[in-house]
């Protein structure tokens, strides 16, 4: 058996002149969660599109359970679930009928069919409404059906593409809950995401990837330490005001080492410390001795844009993802062997 359940070795991937991957290499143990994050365009879909057989490689190597996915593609497919950023459940069917459609699809046996789709209903909180189309299901409920339907085969690795994109507070914390079980029962997941709370929460280790790079890997704390434990936001009435109060905090060095990394956003001065409390004293002393008045003060832990601007000196920006554009149109969400 292989020592990774995924893994990737300087995979490339290109769509004409746009290079959505400049190979990145992954490598994940099994029964272990490992995110990717990063911003929209960065790359993460494409990686998961070649790893669940949709896309083929430009080059470099991709495995999952040992086996390569342009050699062997029916094998990854028979071995993998998979849950988009959307739900691609059918939603003129019920939840109860969405379930058993993907068990013949992934060649259950029939028997078995019918008590897979209730035990997956009842894991997931939605045998009250199994029988009901899944078009009238919430946005929560229909996010936890798509991956009940990635799960229906009882896949080792699963491959889950920003799961919790456009869900409120509470459905995503549900659904944690339910990717944490599936880990602690020794299923694989790759987990890319843009929220590094959710990088946090769920992965064991990540990796950061922006313009189709890795630029950094390892835990989440390890990335989160290159920031500090917690971010300064001090706000002033103008540009000018913000620009002064940030070259007097240099001059001082009153937010220690996270001086050396002080941002000025506008109105703003952002300052990455070690221990909020005390720099904020000291922050304020020096603005005062300056006289300096913010007008607004706020601490807060380190948040994607942070980590991006901290290891790129740029912030994660939305709706970059030139891949979308290039594939529209090829592949569809594949579950496993159809």
């Amino acid at each position: 058996m292989s020592e990774y359940a995924i893994r990737a070795e300087g995979l490339v991937k290109h769509f004409g002149d746009v290079h959505a991957l400049e190979g990145i290499d992954l490598a994940v143990r099994p029964g272990r969660v490992y995110g990717l994050l990063g911003p929209n365009g960065a790359g993460k879909t494409t990686a998961v599109r070649i790893l669940t057989t949709i896309l083929q490689p430009t080059g470099g190597l991709a495995e999952v359970l040992g086996v390569d996915v342009t050699k062997d593609p029916q094998f990854v497919r028979e071995n993998i679930g998979l849950a988009g950023q959307y739900a691609a459940v059918d939603e003129n069917l019920t939840g109860r009928e969405n379930l058993r459609l993907i068990g013949k699809l992934t060649h259950m046996p029939k028997p078995a069919v019918a008590g897979r789709a209730d035990e997956l209903l009842a894991r997931f909180g939605l045998e009250h409404a199994a029988d009901r189309p899944s078009k009238t299901y919430s946005g929560g409920m229909r996010r936890r059906l798509d991956l009940a339907a990635a799960l229906v085969h009882e896949p080792p690795v699963l491959f889950l593409d920003e799961p919790t994109t456009g869900l409120d507070p509470a459905s995503r914390q549900d659904l944690w809950g339910v990717i944490e079980e599936l880990v602690a029962d020794g299923t694989t997941v790759l987990l890319t995401t843009q929220y590094l709370e959710e990088a946090d929460r769920l992965a064991e280790r990540l990796a950061v990837i922006d313009s189709g790079t890795v630029i950094a890997e390892g835990t989440p704390h390890e990335l989160k330490s290159q920031l500090g434990a917690t971010v300064v936001e001090v706000g002033f009435p103008s540009s000018d005001a913000a620009g002064r109060a940030a070259d007097a905090l240099r001059r001082s060095g009153a937010a220690g080492a996270g001086t050396a990394e002080l941002r000025v956003e506008g109105h703003l001065v952002e300052l990455p410390v070690d221990d909020g409390p005390k720099a904020v004293v000291s922050i304020l002393r020096t603005l005062d001795d300056d006289g300096l008045s913010p007008t607004t003060i706020n601490v807060r832990e380190p948040s994607l844009d942070d980590v991006f601007l901290s290891l790129t000196g740029h912030k994660a920006e939305a709706d970059r993802d030139a891949e979308q554009a290039a594939t529209k149109g090829r592949g569809r969400k594949q579950r496993g062997a159809a």
